[in-house]
């Protein structure tokens, strides 16, 4: 009988500070706290969420273990975010996790956040389905925009990527044109629900290959409402479902367009999408439709291991122990990190 693994995840590369405890890659507990700091700002003060790291890295780490109901001592490694990231945010997790690691003599296990995010795909929690190498996923987050072809847990190659603004930006920003509070990603998905997505047409833009651009769609959606307020102080609050949903169906068509086109010149129909904003309702419900309408294989994770978590940390900690490849102490944080 194989011994129980048990690998505490460290995630610190944003405005979240969250560690969980994974056994043989089964959650036992994954704890996020999220900083409301930034909200008055309208997006995240590095300076800021390094400070709220700081406070809060040590009672996360402690609730994870106590919620997973096992004892520091049984560890066998700590896993932790070593970017890509920003740098003082990265610097408190990577920090902490060596530290631990030296007090515990176990070993240490940097993680790519954005393989994190992909390879959440095969955390084993309830009906979650992992799917079957090679597959293709649609990396979607605040800060980046990929189609990553995936040929093994630690072999990946990225197809296209957006060469300005990721998708989460797109949204934020929008949302942020149109009066919304930072975030505005989730205001705009909340309200497109009952806005018609037809009603207003902005331009979608045009990039080679499998790269993605969004700058352009955000200026366009600036000057249109600029356009307007001015013949009618009040078209934002008249037209806001609508905006939303308009906002909403054209980033969302950009990017099941690629994915489509990546399917088909690939072969691969194993198709997995990861990142927060892989959350969006609208997203999720074009995904799943192009399963039914193209014959794929859709893999979605959870919704709390989406976006910013330390599980989707601990479960590339799990695949990587599983092979020994550990980190030396001299590990350094990294604000640019690629796949």
């Amino acid at each position: 009988m194989e011994k129980d693994i048990y690998i505490l995840g460290i995630e610190s590369s944003c405005d979240d500070t969250s560690a969980s405890v994974i056994k043989n890659g089964k959650i036992l507990s994954n704890i996020v706290s999220t900083q409301k700091v930034h909200e008055e700002y309208g997006g995240v003060v590095p300076e800021l969420a390094s400070r709220a790291h700081q406070q809060s890295i040590i009672p996360v780490v402690d609730q994870a273990i106590k919620k997973s109901g096992i004892e520091l001592s049984q560890l066998n490694a700590v896993a932790f975010t070593s970017g890509p990231g920003l740098m003082g945010s990265l610097l408190v997790g990577t920090s902490f996790a060596k530290s631990l690691s030296m007090s515990l003599n176990i070993p240490l296990i940097e993680v790519n956040h954005m393989q994190g995010h992909i390879l959440a795909n095969f955390i084993q929690d309830g009906d979650m389905t992992s799917p079957n190498f090679p597959f293709l996923t649609l990396v979607i987050s605040g800060g980046h925009t990929q189609i990553v072809k995936v040929n093994s847990h630690f072999n990946m190659e990225i197809l296209g990527e957006t060469i300005d603004d990721a998708a989460g930006e797109a949204f934020d920003k929008s949302g942020k044109i149109i009066g919304l509070p930072y975030p505005g990603g989730p205001l705009i998905d909340k309200y497109a629900k009952e806005g018609n997505p037809k009603a207003f047409k902005f331009t979608k833009p045009r990039v080679d290959g499998y790269n993605f651009s969004f700058s352009g769609l955000k200026t366009n959606i600036l000057y249109f409402v600029q356009k307007q307020v001015k013949e009618n102080p009040d078209f934002v609050k008249e037209n806001l479902h609508d905006l939303c949903a308009s906002i909403q169906f054209t980033i969302v068509e950009v990017l099941m367009d690629k994915l489509k086109k990546a399917v088909k010149e690939t072969g691969i129909t194993e198709v997995a999408m990861a990142g927060g904003v892989s959350a969006n309702s609208e997203i999720r419900a074009r995904f799943f439709k192009a399963e039914k309408d193209w014959n794929w294989t859709a893999h979605v994770p959870k919704f709390e291991f989406t976006t910013d978590n330390a599980a989707m940390i601990a479960m590339v900690g799990y695949l990587k122990y599983k092979v020994e490849d550990f980190s030396d102490i001299s590990v350094t944080a990294k604000a640019r990190f690629s796949l």
